[in-house]
């Protein structure tokens, strides 16, 4: 019974966590890591093709962006998740790979204009991503789920996305019985649209995130729709844009559910017809996703409208832009407008463009929703570059950059601090993950010294043994090295492909003689084949 830190250690993109116990290989969260991490992840300790469980907290990419991944290496178990996560999961994903293929085929281009540069593959490609998703098992909240033997897990809504969840997990080793909770990201309390975090009262390990452990958002409640109806009014009045970079699942919606209410309240008089473009396809398929999970997931205020016949996030002046031809379009528009486009921390999609046609102007306001990782042009940004370079151009930063205050789905230290508090017992140890460095070392030497938690903030690599509550291995931080090319990305697949095999012919062992010498005989042919 033990457990193995991967990734999100003393950073915060790319969580994921190694479990073993019962016999079983278990991942909980696979992302993928955004922007610059300072320090490099370890390799999960087996095979893709060995791991047999999933366990996923939610659908943001941080956390579940590397599950085509897996699959393409070979993982073929079960990935357990909320119902809404699943839904979710299911538009997310595919995203992701087309994404992947998009920026695959662009470096391909480009290489073409250069000699001696090898073509580069996707991570991974839509079948990975459909394949996946085909693994997916979808859970209901507070529902107790029996994985197998030994093993059980139940899903809490923590109040970050629509169907984000804390996981508990129950263990059972030859009558040795441990409960460990992983945390997910906690959600901010009193947030639109989605339910607060529900706290859980016992375990013997923790495992919880610390995005904002070393600081607090307001001490009071944030004014979310005037705020964002003064910096709508101030733009329009300049005859400028607002430009809203936004996490196409969770913040998107948000943001339609205020901008609905600006709407109804006449809250920009001089622009009363203004209109709102969402130009993401990714985003418009989210909010079909929130609207079939209202029942389940919405709090009471948004619940209220919907008993009204109200559609919380539709309005008049909504424009979606699903083509890249309709994208395109709202550039060529002069009237001053609102235009929500993912990514959130301006990585990549049809945000750049965006920014490419309205950074440069001083009548725009850039306006950013959320947290913005260390390395990302959206963190460049806020702390106020002068000049970025976007599709090989370099563009002056002339627009005002502004943030809204106090909107985050995730909690600041006070909400951290209330939900392991919320504990009965205090855990036998509690892991604080999922924050930059430093962040995580001052959370958890405050949770060590004011609230008397067995507190530690492991860095990747980290195991620890479940049964004697003892650090098996401490890890020290490795510093990301710049990256040498080495074996293609084809060879390393090629490489991943092999060693399902050799899972799938250990998983055969003890099978009829003719069906065994068959496969062998398959196994042979293909090797003569390849054999120069």
């Amino acid at each position: 019974m033990k457990l193995t830190f991967i990734g999100a250690d003393h950073q915060v993109t790319g969580s994921c966590h190694f479990l073993q116990a019962c016999g079983k290989n278990i991942l909980v969260d696979c992302g993928m890591q955004q922007g610059a991490n300072p320090f490099e992840c370890c390799d999960i300790p087996v095979d893709e093709s060995l791991i047999d469980y999933v366990f996923l907290t939610h659908a943001h990419v941080d956390h579940s962006g590397n599950l085509p991944l897996l699959y393409a290496r070979g993982f073929r178990g079960q990935v357990y998740t909320t119902e809404a996560s699943a839904d979710l999961c299911s538009i997310m994903l595919r995203d992701c790979a087309h994404i992947q293929m998009q920026e695959a085929e662009w470096k391909n281009r480009k290489a073409k204009r250069h000699s001696g540069i090898q073509p580069v593959e996707p991570a991974y490609t839509m079948e990975d991503a459909d394949g996946v998703i085909r693994c997916i098992v979808s859970c209901g909240y507070n529902s107790m789920v029996e994985i197998c033997e030994g093993i059980s897990i139940r899903f809490t809504d923590v109040g970050h996305l629509l169907g984000s969840a804390s996981i508990e997990v129950w263990l059972t080793e030859e009558d040795i019985s441990k409960k460990i909770v992983f945390s997910g990201d906690i959600g901010n309390k009193n947030q639109p649209l989605i339910k607060d975090p529900i706290y859980i009262e016992e375990a013997d390990y923790v495992v919880m995130e610390a995005t904002y452990g070393n600081r607090y958002h307001t001490s009071e409640k944030p004014s979310y729709v005037e705020s964002l109806a003064e910096v709508i009014s101030k733009t329009f009045a300049k005859g400028g844009n607002v430009v809203i970079p936004s996490f196409a699942v969770g913040r998107t919606q948000e943001l339609l559910y205020f901008l609905r209410k600006i709407k109804e309240d006449n809250l920009v008089p001089s622009y009363p017809q203004f209109e709102v473009y969402v130009d993401s396809p990714l985003a418009v398929e989210a909010t079909g996703v929130f609207q079939k999970n209202i029942y389940t997931c919405f709090d009471e205020e948004a619940m209220e409208l919907v008993r009204k016949g109200i559609n919380p996030l539709n309005f008049q002046g909504l424009k979606l832009a699903i083509t890249s031809e309709e994208s395109k379009e709202i550039n060529f528009d002069e009237n001053p407008k609102v235009i929500i486009s993912a990514s959130g921390m301006c990585e990549a999609g049809r945000i750049r463009h965006h920014l490419k046609h309205n950074l440069w102007r001083p009548e725009c306001t850039i306006l950013f929703v959320g947290y913005q990782a260390a390395g990302t042009l959206g963190r460049a940004l806020v702390e106020g570059i002068d000049e970025v370079k976007l599709f090989g151009e370099e563009v002056e930063v002339r627009a005002d950059i502004r943030q809204l205050p106090g909107l985050s789905g995730h909690a600041d230290k006070g909400g951290l601090i209330e939900w392991i508090n919320a504990f009965a017992k205090k855990p036998d140890r509690v892991f604080v993950v999922h924050g930059e460095d430093s962040t995580c070392t001052i959370f958890a030497e405050c949770l060590k010294t004011e609230y008397e938690q067995k507190a530690y903030a492991p860095y990747s690599g980290t195991r620890v043994n479940l049964i004697s509550n003892t650090i098996e291995y401490e890890a020290a931080p490795v510093a990301v090295k710049k990256r040498v090319r080495g074996i293609s990305d084809v060879f390393a697949r090629l490489l991943a492909a092999g060693q399902r095999l050799l899972a799938v012919i250990y998983k055969n062992e003890g099978g009829a003689n003719k069906d065994l010498a068959k496969f062998a005989d398959q196994i042979n042919s293909l090797a003569d084949k390849y054999d120069r």
